[in-house]
């Protein structure tokens, strides 16, 4: 047996654990078989006042009777927190996981964008507030994924005249794949580098990954990709006209993963106690060591995420030789300290945007069809939130075994698209209409403008990173 099992079963990790695994040991050389081990250990976890003598177990179950979970036996609120959602046939176990994630007791309010589908403990495009917690799978696992939009000083035609320059800039300025960095000679910097980052052990062993992974893509969703902002009407300081802009999407990477897993697995054994259904939902009180370690490390990746950025924007403008005459960037998979009903609340944004008067977000649909550069509203029931893009309505494995790259081919040439890369399993297909879901989210931002895409980068098919 082992530790995870161990875990599964109701074994505390710590001291505990290790006497756990003693005693297996002990009951194995004393001839005890697999099954009867089992039975014993159930046994012991279900009452260990009542095994405190027996000879194998005795320790454990001394063990399990000094450790009370943190949170105490976990109790559901009744009723659930209230929350609402926007759009219309959303997945059914998207919503089934927001309105489990309002069972917790630490849950206010809650929110689902009309994008959302399956993801782990809270559903990709759901929003839940909390009091004093935060949920380490409620941020996600890619911490601080965001999107950057920048405008260029070229001309909106270059897409057209000289697409294998630009083509050029994307494959030598970034990379894409699975763990892919640079390598030393080529490493890029960034004063994020610099930070303090012994604020926590994981970040500090992760930060030599992080340099090297500066400025790179990853896999899955990710892309670097050119194409011709449209704006119909003056705004965000520009004349209406068309315009060469350069989009990203990616977070922060392999030093993101290491955080969201570490704390994620810490959360899980301090309430050992929660049903199936909402383990991945455990949460770290904001007043302990872990919750205070958790929150500084999330708030250093959504820095490292932005730094990401940044260094690519930067290095493919250099590389073309052209300057920014505008940004726009926005992040989700993060939480946020905000005042809500009038009290201060920790709203997780999962696969969602903060949308709050005035606040101006990117919105992307796919790899063929419109971007929407939006303003907030500032709509409370949402809690602030918007979508953070068109939403998946297929599996990757589904989609794998749905589309052929002859059919996809032919619709990105009648798009006018250049695809230098990307897995079958992100194809236009694959996403919910975008202009459904923003038609779905009216009253949370207003479209001020719509990215067409041209040239696009994402990492060739493969298992998805973040």
């Amino acid at each position: 047996m082992k530790a995870r099992e161990l875990r599964n079963l109701g074994v505390p990790a710590g001291e505990p654990l290790r006497l756990a695994l003693a005693s297996i040991g002990a009951a194995r050389a004393a001839g005890m078989s697999t099954a009867a081990i089992r039975r014993a250990l159930r046994r012991v976890i279900a009452d260990p006042a009542a095994c405190l003598e027996d000879d194998l177990f005795g320790s454990l179950a001394a063990a399990l009777a000094r450790s009370e979970p943190v949170g105490g036996r976990f109790e559901e609120q009744d009723p659930p927190a209230p929350w609402r959602q926007w759009g219309d046939d959303l997945d059914p176990a998207a919503v089934r996981q927001l309105a489990h994630a309002c069972r917790l007791p630490i849950s206010v309010r809650g929110a689902l964008m009309p994008d959302a589908h399956v993801g782990y403990g809270l559903p990709i495009g759901g929003v839940l507030a909390t009091r004093d917690a935060v949920i380490p799978y409620a941020v996600g696992v890619d911490i601080a994924c965001r999107m950057k939009l920048t405008v260029l000083d070229l001309p909106a035609s270059a897409v057209e005249r000289q697409p294998a320059r630009l083509a050029r800039a994307l494959e030598e300025e970034t990379r894409f794949g699975l763990g892919v960095a640079f390598d030393r000679g080529v490493r890029r910097e960034d004063p994020v580098l610099e930070e303090d980052w012994s604020i926590t052990e994981v970040t500090r062993r992760v930060r030599d990954k992080a340099w090297a992974q500066l400025g790179t893509s990853g896999t899955g969703n990710h892309f670097v990709e050119f194409g011709v902002l449209e704006l119909r009407e003056p705004e965000l300081g520009l004349e209406a006209g068309e315009y060469l802009a350069l989009m990203s999407h990616s977070g922060s990477r392999g030093p993101g993963a290491a955080v969201a897993g570490h704390y994620s697995r810490r959360a899980q054994e301090l309430h050992p106690d929660l049903p199936k259904e909402l383990r991945h939902l455990a949460w770290l009180d904001l007043d302990s060591a872990d919750g205070q370690e958790y929150w500084s490390a999330m708030e250093l990746m959504g820095r490292y995420a932005a730094a990401n950025h940044a260094v690519i924007h930067r290095h493919v403008a250099r590389h073309l030789g052209a300057r920014a005459v505008l940004s726009i960037e926005n992040h989700h998979n993060f939480a946020w300290r905000e005042e809500h009903d009038g009290r201060e609340l920790i709203v997780h944004r999962k696969g969602a945007t903060p949308a709050g008067a005035g606040v101006l977000g990117v919105i992307p649909g796919s790899m063929a069809t419109a971007t929407h550069v939006v303003r907030g509203r500032g709509c409370e029931a949402s809690l602030r939130s918007a979508s953070h893009g068109a939403g998946r309505v297929m599996s990757r494995a589904r989609a794998r075994s749905s589309f052929a790259w002859s059919h996809v081919r032919k619709l990105l040439v009648e798009r006018g698209v250049r695809l230098l890369s990307a897995g079958i399993d992100e194809v236009p297909g694959v996403y919910k209409d975008i202009e459904v879901v923003m038609a779905a989210q009216r009253d949370l931002v207003e479209s001020l403008a719509r990215f067409w895409p041209r040239v696009v980068k994402m990492a060739p098919g493969g298992k998805p990173e973040d």
